[in-house]
């Protein structure tokens, strides 16, 4: 399961090879595109996973606290490693997080492999800590990311 990373460099990649119609979208320059059609002649395969997939990650990436960063494109590519049982390749830190919640396998391209974190929000206003992203309960400011 390829994110948009794998069409970024000229890595060698094996096996069957899979991403989704989002991850395509996302290659606009003329590299990429290069790279991309040398993996279609390679058995490059397109699908979108199902939508009861795409809601287990939508799931996990709340629990994680990874939801406001995920792309849908990201979303995708998680949802297509549940529906086929393949690894993601990937050197996105919170694909990976959401990864190792699900179990999905996990194979970085040039970072280290990210370990699994547990999200927390802190108000950067009056500096409260709250268990999911949105607006602080106490004075509206919007909260920030941070480390548990």
């Amino acid at each position: 399961m390829l994110d948009a990373t794998a069409f970024f460099l000229d890595i060698p990649l094996e096996g069957e090879l899979f991403t989704t119609p989002a991850v395509v979208g996302e290659i606009v320059d003329a590299r990429s595109k290069c790279r991309l059609e040398a993996l279609y002649a390679a058995g490059l395969v397109v699908t979108s996973p199902c939508a009861s997939s795409l809601q287990i990650i939508g799931k996990a990436a709340s629990v994680t606290g990874d939801e406001s960063v995920l792309s849908r494109a990201d979303r995708e590519v998680l949802a297509l490693a549940l529906d086929t049982g393949a690894e993601v390749v990937t050197d996105d830190f919170a694909i990976q997080n959401v990864a190792h919640h699900l179990g999905i396998p996990v194979v970085p391209l040039q970072q280290r492999k990210a370990r699994k974190r547990k999200w927390k929000f802190r108000c950067p206003g009056c500096g409260r800590l709250a268990e999911g992203p949105g607006e602080c309960p106490v004075c509206g400011s919007g909260l920030k990311r941070t480390l548990k």
